[in-house]
């Protein structure tokens, strides 16, 4: 009886050991994703990330958006946050969330502006 128990002992801790191994390599591996994803970004949109605490992606998702544009953001977010106004019931952390939402993407409308007029000043032919 103890020998049957200490084999199940041992199958139930190899079995557990493995699910850990495998849970833990999946996580190294997305980790190691969400990392190139944010040096694909740019040194100044990791910046704006680290700065606003909040990444793009989730911005985008905050506020129901899958382009930046800026009359899309500016519509959505007086919605949302006039329906999270704590006068009518809605949540002050969501809406902190959609205001923290709307500045990282003002913020990021800012650098591609910036991008666009350092990329057109570049293409400029000097006279």
């Amino acid at each position: 009886m103890a020998k049957y128990l200490a084999q199940i002992i041992v199958v139930g801790v190899q079995v557990v050991g493995r699910a850990f191994a495998r849970a833990l390599r999946q996580e190294f591996a997305a980790s190691r994703a969400a990392a190139d994803a944010r040096g694909r970004a740019g040194p100044q949109s990791a910046a704006a990330t680290s700065i606003s605490g909040i990444s793009l992606q989730e911005a985008q998702q905050i506020l129901n958006i899958s382009k930046l544009s800026p009359e899309d953001i500016q519509k959505n977010y007086d919605h949302l946050f006039k329906v999270n106004d704590k006068s009518v019931g809605g949540s002050l952390y969501l809406q902190s969330k959609v205001v923290r939402a709307k500045e990282r993407l003002d913020e990021e409308l800012r650098i591609e502006a910036q991008r666009q007029s350092e990329r057109e000043q570049g293409q400029k032919p000097e006279t």
